[in-house]
């Protein structure tokens, strides 16, 4: 499951809550019951291995190359 960041309007608490996609989102601050915004984070997305982004777009002269020509 996600983890999903909210930081309080009021008084700037920032809170991580582990919840389903299909949750409803918090609404309310812990600390101080002032109404909370779900903040945009970075992903921990890392590609391993071989494959397609790394075998096409590894150096600019590897790959297959194409003819223009129909």
């Amino acid at each position: 499951m996600p983890i999903y960041e909210y930081e309080c309007t009021e008084c700037g608490e920032v809170e991580e809550a582990v919840q389903k996609m299909t949750d409803p989102p918090l609404t309310r601050c812990k600390k101080c019951s002032g109404p909370l915004r779900k903040l945009i984070s970075h992903s921990s997305f890392h590609l391993k291995g071989g494959g397609w982004y790394s075998d096409a777009y590894s150096s600019p002269g590897s790959g297959s190359k194409t003819s223009g020509g129909s």
